[in-house]
């Protein structure tokens, strides 16, 4: 869903360069991955290209290999929007930290249910909390919006 909509809002999948924003072909999200050596962001490559069990499999992959310091430095570079997760530690919203030189960052955190009022009562639906934080250089609140807003509703449809 995340690359689904990266495609949608291509600003958001760019870097800045001096005074250049470059915009990038490929959709290569970076993962923060807590290590006892410290932060590292592996890259699943071409994420657009690939369905939810490839990257998932990915993911646990490379997030293995870069707990155990076996991750290849190759897979640390080439990142296009980094996403980062606090919720395994029970953070439901944060501000996470641009990676640069990308220009956006998308914090996830934990899930909670929620009561919500349906039509004959009430029941319990899981919900998340989405933060974004972005380089207002390249990309102004309407548009971090605007990329949040679809985010969620295709989340929401996914199928």
């Amino acid at each position: 869903m995340l690359a689904q909509t990266l495609g949608q809002f291509p600003l958001l999948n760019s870097s800045v360069d001096g005074d250049n924003i470059i915009l990038k072909e490929n959709i290569n999200i970076g993962v923060a991955v807590a290590t006892d050596a410290g932060l590292l962001v592996p890259v699943i490559q071409d994420t657009d290209k690939k369905n939810i069990e490839e990257i998932s499999s990915q993911l646990k992959q490379i997030s293995s290999k870069a707990k155990d310091g076996s991750l290849s430095p190759d897979y640390l570079t080439g990142g296009t929007f980094t996403i980062t997760n606090l919720g395994m530690y029970g953070v439901e919203s944060f501000s996470p930290i641009i990676n640069l030189p990308e220009v956006a960052i998308l914090g996830i955190g934990a899930i909670k249910k929620e009561i919500v009022e349906v039509e004959n009562g009430f029941v319990f639906k899981p919900f998340m909390k989405l933060c974004l934080s972005a380089d207002h250089r390249v990309i102004d609140g309407a548009v971090a919006a605007q990329f949040l807003s679809q985010l969620k509703s295709n989340i929401e449809n996914m199928k």
